[in-house]
């Protein structure tokens, strides 16, 4: 019997991480394995909702100490409420986003430091953290090619922004190698996808 994960897949807005998310679910339920898929900020009602303060507004509407709490706040119930259960229940967590995006977007990008924004989650998580981040690991140039949505409060922020997230989360990589893995976000879907399960192969 294979041991349920938790699976976080990360990377910078328009990195191609969602389209991972869902065929890594896809391709562990032809496994036979049971998957509850998941996001951030979000997964919840209330998670939900402070997505939407997060996500809605203008660049700057938000203090960087509210950010990362409103961050955790939405963490934490994601990992009361949907991660731990599905875990004891047996089923795998696919999460679009966990707190690898919190450390390279406030604790890199925006220079709150890595340290600082894991000491602010460390309640929120409660031990929780996941089995694999895999980081989908796009230039900034080609990820900005696929976003076709209106851009959220934090993409509006622009390239450069994003430029310093991808750096924050090389930074994982070399710091936490145990955990986050860099999986490179060039060529079609099926191209990165394949490179995902190669990542996930000692879990299976």
């Amino acid at each position: 019997m294979v041991t349920p994960r938790f699976i976080a897949l990360e990377g910078i807005d328009g990195s191609g991480k969602s389209t991972q998310a869902e065929m890594l679910g896809e391709a562990l339920r032809a496994r036979g394995l049971r998957v509850r898929r998941t996001r951030e900020p979000g997964g919840t009602p209330v998670g939900e909702r402070v997505r939407a303060l997060l996500l809605e507004g203008a660049p700057g509407e938000l203090s960087l100490p509210a950010e990362i709490l409103l961050f955790a706040a939405a963490r934490a119930e994601l990992v009361q409420r949907a991660i731990r259960p599905a875990l004891a229940d047996g089923a795998w967590v696919v999460s679009d986003r966990f707190l690898d995006s919190s450390l390279a977007y406030q604790g890199a990008a925006r220079g709150a430091g890595i340290d600082a924004v894991l000491d602010a989650n460390r309640v929120a998580l409660d031990g929780c953290l996941p089995d694999l981040s895999l980081v989908i690991d796009t230039p900034v140039v080609l990820a900005a090619g696929r976003r076709t949505a209106p851009p959220d409060r934090i993409e509006s922020e622009g390239d450069g922004f994003l430029a310093a997230v991808a750096e924050g989360y090389h930074a994982l990589a070399a710091r936490f190698p145990e955990r986050v893995r860099l999986v490179p976000g060039h060529g079609t879907a099926a191209e990165v996808h394949a490179r995902v399960m190669d990542a996930l192969a000692p879990l299976l």
